[in-house]
């Protein structure tokens, strides 16, 4: 997908949640068809269906084949099993993200501290913030990967990168994710930044993904403040899916 179709479908997506959000479109409303938002857009195809894609992703819009998309009874559930990678196609989290920092520094230095990784060993160190339609901040991420699995990290746009994606088109072989969820009490910064009166508790979590070789390929910490969004797991029992 070209620079230009990725600026569309974040441009379409955008305007089809804020008429979620908004509340023009209520749960249940049928949405309209892709050909109908590829004339209203003036876009391809593929752009539109990369568009309902993420909202699919997002929790805001169920899609079934041959019926058409609907929005969700209950806008913003997301199932956790994408954030360990066992469904990702695409973002661990949609939205947008804004860059806050990223630098290679000495794992000693570094936030989290990779298992394994020798303390003068070079580390990646990524920071994000994951912005709602509103553009206030929603959860804040921060990465670390080790250099020698990562050396161009750097000189990737980081905004809408996936780093699970990122590791496996370098060749990394992922066989492994581990999710913890911890309960949290915000600090005065991390407060500030959402908002919210120090010392609210908010959720952890903490990814750790593993190469076939045992080593640790990334730590991943998010900070997730109560809101309207809800998370779930949720598996197919049956071997196959009605969704498209």
């Amino acid at each position: 997908m070209s620079e230009r179709d990725l600026l569309l479908h974040v441009q379409i997506r955008r305007a089809l949640e804020a008429r979620i959000r908004s509340g023009q479109w209520g749960p249940g409303t049928r949405i309209p068809t892709e050909v109908e938002l590829c004339q209203e857009f003036e876009v391809s195809r593929i752009t539109v269906q990369r568009a309902l894609r993420d909202l699919a992703d997002a929790g805001l819009i169920v899609r079934f084949r041959r019926r058409g998309s609907f929005v969700a009874q209950a806008v913003g559930q997301h199932n956790l099993l994408r954030f360990t990678g066992l469904l990702i196609q695409g973002p661990e989290t949609h939205g947008d993200h804004r860059v806050v920092s990223a630098q290679v520094l000495p794992a000693r230095a570094a936030r989290l501290r990779l298992p394994g990784v020798p303390d003068e060993e070079a580390v990646v160190q990524m920071e994000r913030h994951k912005l709602g339609a509103d553009g206030k901040v929603t959860n804040t991420e921060l990465h670390v990967l080790p250099f020698r699995l990562a050396p161009d990290l750097l000189d990737q746009d980081l905004a809408p990168l996936t780093s699970h994606a990122y590791l496996r088109d370098r060749g990394v072989e992922l066989v492994r994710a581990r999710l913890y969820v911890e309960p949290y009490a915000l600090g005065a910064a991390e407060a500030e930044l959402f908002g919210l009166p120090a010392g609210t508790p908010v959720f952890r979590w903490t990814r750790e993904t593993w190469t076939r070789r045992g080593e640790i390929a990334e730590l991943l910490e998010e900070i997730v403040p109560p809101g309207s969004e809800r998370f779930y797991v949720e598996t197919d029992l049956s071997g196959s899916s009605d969704h498209s």
